[in-house]
């Protein structure tokens, strides 16, 4: 593709909204992180959860498109305090080591993409096409997309009210003190078994918002999932457990994707996002706002 300072605009304004989905994922990762201390794979499974729940609100019993998307996070949400009850608490409360955690995490990824193919096939599935608006509009030789700019919109909502809440409530303060010390917190009051189920009732939101983007954006299938990859590499290059860190990954992730697709080839979307992966673990293994901490997996 020829350079342009327009065609540049607009990859940036795709990147911006392909990082800001990434976003709501990645932050997801780092509040479970901070929390617990391992990586939640099965956080590819929630957002499943959230695009199929939404789909089938939508399409097999007739709720309008804000039911349907309240249903749907509503279901992700209570999908991620199940899997923490049944599948995390338990190995939790036997032993501290996270790497157990994030095996354990992995199973249950799989085991809902393969819930979703048995149940519901695997064949490749598309919200209705009014889920949000389709039009486009141009602004100075600028094509822009209404569902870009409502997923950018959304995202940008969803994040500032969760720092709303980390900072202004009581229960956001009690997860900034576990997010230092865990232990520490219970011992001075915090009900961290609530405590820990409401960090993973707002990952299962945040994934479920992204999850129905992404459905929107592609196409919703059991192994929607597997895109959450990027969104972890997005967390990693932030600094995993930062969830300003989350947000910048995600748009620098975001911005490479598309500069790359616009101006190189496509195909090589997936090698710049894993180089840049490589690089920075090679130059600042706890990306960009993290911090180093040697027993954190």
């Amino acid at each position: 593709m020829q350079f342009t300072f327009s065609t540049f605009i607009q990859q940036i304004i795709n990147g911006l909204s392909l990082g800001s989905v990434y976003a709501l994922i990645a932050v997801g990762y780092s509040l479970v992180y901070s929390i617990l201390l391992f990586s939640n794979f099965a956080h590819g499974g929630f957002l499943v959860v959230g695009g199929y729940a939404c789909y089938f609100l939508l399409t097999q019993w007739g709720y309008s498109v804000p039911v349907s998307m309240l249903g749907a996070l509503i279901a992700s949400g209570l999908t991620a305090i199940i899997t923490e009850r049944l599948a995390y608490k338990p190995i939790r409360e036997r032993t501290t080591t996270t790497l157990y955690l994030l095996i354990a995490s992995m199973g249950v990824n799989i085991i809902i993409e393969n819930l979703f193919v048995v149940t519901v096939g695997g064949r490749i599935r598309a919200l209705p096409q009014n889920t949000f608006p389709t039009g486009v509009f141009k602004i100075a030789g600028i094509t822009l997309s209404s569902s870009d700019i409502i997923s950018l919109v959304t995202a940008v909502i969803f994040l500032t009210l969760l720092q709303i809440f980390l900072n202004k409530t009581r229960w956001g303060l009690a997860i900034r003190a576990a997010a230092c010390d865990i232990r520490t917190a219970g011992l001075m009051g915090v009900n961290v078994t609530f405590l820990i189920s409401l960090v993973f009732f707002v990952a299962g939101i945040l994934a479920a918002v992204g999850g129905i983007f992404l459905s929107v954006r592609y196409s919703l299938y059991p192994q929607l999932g597997s895109i959450t990859t990027k969104a972890f590499i997005a967390a990693v290059i932030g600094g995993l457990g930062s969830l300003p860190g989350a947000v910048v990954g995600s748009l620098i992730l975001g911005l490479a994707e598309m500069l790359t697709a616009g101006f190189i080839s496509s195909q090589m979307r997936d090698l710049v996002v894993y180089s840049l992966l490589v690089i920075m673990l090679l130059i600042r293994p706890a990306g960009f706002f993290g911090k180093a901490v040697s027993e954190k997996i």
